[in-house]
C-alpha cells in the first residue's frame, strides 16, 4: 500500500470560493474531499508503479493526487473548463499527471491511454454511470481494472446475482467481475448528495464471457428480454425481436430455457446458449 501521508487535505468549499466557482448541478458535480474515502478508492485500484491510470472527472484533483503517488502516469479528463485553473494549480507538484479537457464519452480511449491493461479510477456523475461503464468496456483498448465511486444503489444493482439481474448488471458482468470495495457516506462530499455512494471495483476478464462474434446478438437479446420486464421471456423476446410467440418458445426450448421464466432470472451462461441458437 502506498504512503499518502504527504498529501495535504483539500477543502473543496474554500478552493471553489477562491476561484469564484460553485458546484454545477447540471454536470452532477459532488467533490469528494474525505481523506479516508480517497485512500479507499486508491487502494481498491491496486496501482503498481508501472501502471497508467485514466481518471474521469478529476474535479479539483482530490483523488488525482492519491493516484499520482502510485502510478507511472495519470491522465485526468475534465469536462468543465471552469475547473481547469484550480485543477492545474492543485496538481502542479505532480509531474506524472496530464490534464485533458474534454468529454470522455466523445473521446477514443486509445487517444488518451497508449498502454493496454491500464486502470480506471474515478468519482463519476451518477446520471451517466451506465454510459461511462459501457464506453470503457467497449473501448478500443481494455482496462484491466475499473474502480468507480457511484451511487450505492446502482453499485449493488451491478453486483446482483441471477434472479435479480438487470440490463446494466449483465452489460457489466459480461466483461468483468464486479464487487463493492467500500461504502462512502454522503457527508464525504461537497455539496452533500441525497444518496450514499459505494466504490465499485470491476476486474476485467481477458475475454468477455460471451464470444466477441456473439456480443452484438447478446446485447440485442438482453435489451429485448428486459424491454417488458414484468412479462415472461416468451412475451418480452417476441415483442423485442419481432418474432411470433411460437418462434420464441421454440428458440428458448432449444436452449434448454423455460419460456415462462423472466429475463432477470437468466445467468450469462443461459444468455450465451440463447445467442448460439440465433
Amino acid at each position: 500500500m502506498s504512503d499518502y501521508s504527504s498529501i495535504p487535505p483539500l477543502n473543496a468549499t474554500a478552493v471553489l470560493k477562491r476561484y469564484g466557482l460553485r458546484a454545477d448541478k447540471a454536470l452532477g458535480q459532488n467533490f469528494l474531499q474525505d481523506n479516508s474515502a480517497l485512500e479507499k478508492i486508491a487502494n481498491a485500484a491496486e496501482i503498481l508503479s508501472e501502471d497508467c491510470v485514466l481518471e474521469i472527472g478529476p474535479g479539483l484533483g482530490s483523488l488525482t493526487r492519491y493516484l499520482a503517488v502510485s502510478a507511472k502516469q495519470v491522465t485526468a479528463v475534465e469536462l468543465d473548463p471552469d475547473l481547469l485553473p484550480p485543477l492545474k494549480a492543485i496538481l502542479q507538484p505532480y509531474q506524472n499527471v496530464r490534464v485533458v479537457h474534454g468529454d470522455i464519452l466523445e473521446l477514443k480511449i486509445s487517444e488518451l491511454i497508449s498502454q493496454p491493461d491500464y486502470i480506471v479510477a474515478a468519482n463519476i456523475p451518477y446520471n451517466i454511470t451506465s454510459a461511462i461503464i459501457r464506453h470503457l468496456l467497449e473501448g478500443d483498448i481494455k482496462p484491466r481494472r475499473v474502480v468507480l465511486t457511484i451511487q450505492r444503489e446502482v453499485a449493488e444493482r451491478i453486483c446482483a446475482k441471477p434472479g435479480d439481474l438487470s440490463l446494466l448488471a449483465l452489460s457489466v458482468q459480461v466483461y468483468g467481475k464486479p464487487s463493492i470495495a467500500a461504502k462512502i457516506p454522503a457527508g464525504a462530499f461537497h455539496p452533500v448528495p441525497n444518496v450514499d455512494s459505494a466504490i465499485l471495483r470491476i476486474d476485467i476478464y481477458k475475454e468477455p464471457l460471451i464470444p466477441t462474434d456473439f456480443l452484438k446478438t447478446f446485447f440485442k437479446l438482453i435489451k429485448a428480454g428486459f424491454s417488458q420486464k414484468r412479462k415472461t421471456l416468451r412475451n418480452s423476446l417476441s415483442a423485442g425481436l419481432s418474432k411470433s410467440p411460437q418462434e420464441t418458445e421454440s428458440m428458448l426450448t432449444s436452449a434448454g430455457i423455460d419460456f415462462m421464466r423472466r429475463a432477470e432470472t437468466l445467468s450469462i451462461e443461459e444468455w450465451k446458449e440463447l445467442c448460439l441458437k440465433q
